[in-house]
């Protein structure tokens, strides 16, 4: 499903865009002990941008490889990539496929599935363009960030302990923040 409206971005091209991984990042926060935040990284496998004319009729395809989750912790990150989280043995990436993109109160957003371990859910992410330009290689690039927050149980990922003062060690909510950078295709 699309918008019927037609939006004008500076800049934007239509063709393929990809992934530049090098300068891209998945980045993710949840409560921890209901007191801090626990901050970590994904790498991501790959990401496919479609853009037509309309950038609100555009597609986008992406692959986080959830085995290279890091925390700065390796025994948490063992942890999390373990069946009571993440299960990467059974569910080594977490896939995204847009569904929609539309403009709201203002703001540029992307629905789409979500699927981690396993289990596909609707979400959307908050889009912002950060500008396109043109690389001292000549590649033409274009830089975005989105963010979403989900709520983990949701996936399957149920895993907690109760704290002695009440609450739980993990919280549901995860904010995960995308710093994208893609290039333009060449014919």
């Amino acid at each position: 499903m699309t918008d019927s409206t037609t939006i004008d971005v500076p800049g934007y091209k239509t063709g393929t865009w990809v992934l530049d991984p090098s300068h891209s990042e998945v980045t993710f926060s949840v409560r921890h002990m209901m007191i801090s935040k626990v901050r970590g990284t994904f790498g991501m496998k790959s990401a496919t941008l479609v853009a037509p004319e309309n950038p609100l009729d555009a597609k986008v395809e992406a692959s986080v490889d959830v085995a290279s989750v890091d925390t700065n912790d390796e025994g948490r990150d063992n942890h999390l990539r373990s069946a009571d989280f993440f299960d990467v043995e059974n569910h080594p990436t977490m896939e995204f496929r847009s569904t929609r993109t539309r403009i709201e109160d203002g703001d540029f957003l992307v629905d789409g599935d979500l699927t981690i371990r396993g289990v596909t859910k609707p979400v959307t992410f908050d889009f912002e363009f950060g500008g396109f330009g043109t690389d001292p290689w000549g590649n033409y690039k274009a830089g975005a960030t989105a963010k979403t927050v989900v709520n983990r149980e949701d996936f399957g990922l149920t895993w907690n302990a109760a704290l002695e003062t009440g609450g739980v060690l993990v919280g549901k909510d995860i904010t995960i923040t995308l710093e994208l950078q893609g290039a333009l295709q060449q014919d």
